[in-house]
């Protein structure tokens, strides 16, 4: 029994899972260490199977130095659309970070061996429930669509516009700095006007000890702030899925 394969469609079909790998080596939650590698790639290899259809009038490169130019072209692709969809979920992790530093909880920063950095309390609770939003509102299936429909607009031989890119990931930093000072900023300003009146509340009565009272009173006050911010932070995934969606049509040059 013999098998024959095509080799431009085969081709088509690994430059394409190359660019689908690339991006789940970048894009969270599939970056960490609790996906594994393997996993990683078999997945890349299903996902590529859905857009071979998209890629049926493709220019396939043929010759060696243009199929690694291709194969190079798709790995930027793939890595920085996740880098873009990195650096807006990253967005609620930096609010926690936020909360964090102004309730006093970074004094308990630990290392996270899945990310392999020092992440606060409320930051990596924010993200841990960004991911869980993520999954359970059926969010990811449309940040996953969004990236398969980007072989449409940009598929594989097609020309890659690095001006609209760097503007895309340069959108992409200021969305990331306002939205999480938008989400933390209600948190942040309690916290500021708690602290100015356990000050004021030194000055007046120091033999109260306010300094005893002060971390007890914080701890309390962030909790509850941080349980009043939940009902927000559905909307804001909602949100970010839109923008992350309309930056992978904008990188991929569709209009």
């Amino acid at each position: 029994m013999t098998i024959t394969v095509a080799g431009e469609p085969l081709i088509a079909y690994l430059l394409a899972s190359l660019r689908i790998v690339a991006w789940l080596a970048v894009v969270p939650p599939f970056s960490t260490r609790a996906v594994p590698a393997g996993a990683k790639v078999i997945l890349s290899l299903g996902l590529a199977l859905a857009v071979v259809p998209a890629m049926a009038d493709s220019a396939v490169p043929t010759g060696t130095f243009d199929l690694i130019g291709a194969a190079l072209t798709q790995v930027f692709l793939g890595a920085s659309m996740g880098f873009v969809t990195y650096l807006l979920f990253a967005a609620i992790q930096a609010a926690g970070d936020l909360v964090d530093v102004f309730g006093g909880f970074s004094l308990a920063a630990a290392f996270d061996p899945l990310a392999f950095n020092m992440n606060t309390v409320f930051g990596k609770f924010h993200n841990m429930l960004a991911t869980m939003l993520l999954f359970a509102s059926g969010a990811h299936l449309l940040v996953i669509g969004g990236m398969l429909k980007t072989f449409e607009d940009l598929p594989i031989g097609g020309e890659v516009e690095i001006g609209g890119m760097s503007d895309v990931v340069t959108t992409a930093f200021g969305l990331f700095f306002t939205t999480a000072v938008q989400i933390a900023l209600p948190l942040v300003g309690v916290l500021f006007v708690a602290d100015i009146g356990l000050a004021l509340l030194t000055r007046v009565a120091p033999q109260l000890n306010a300094i005893g009272v002060m971390f007890p009173a914080k701890i309390g006050l962030t909790l509850m702030l941080v349980g009043l911010s939940f009902p927000v932070l559905p909307e804001a995934v909602s949100r970010l899925v839109d923008t992350v969606g309309a930056a992978y049509q904008a990188m991929a040059g569709g209009s």
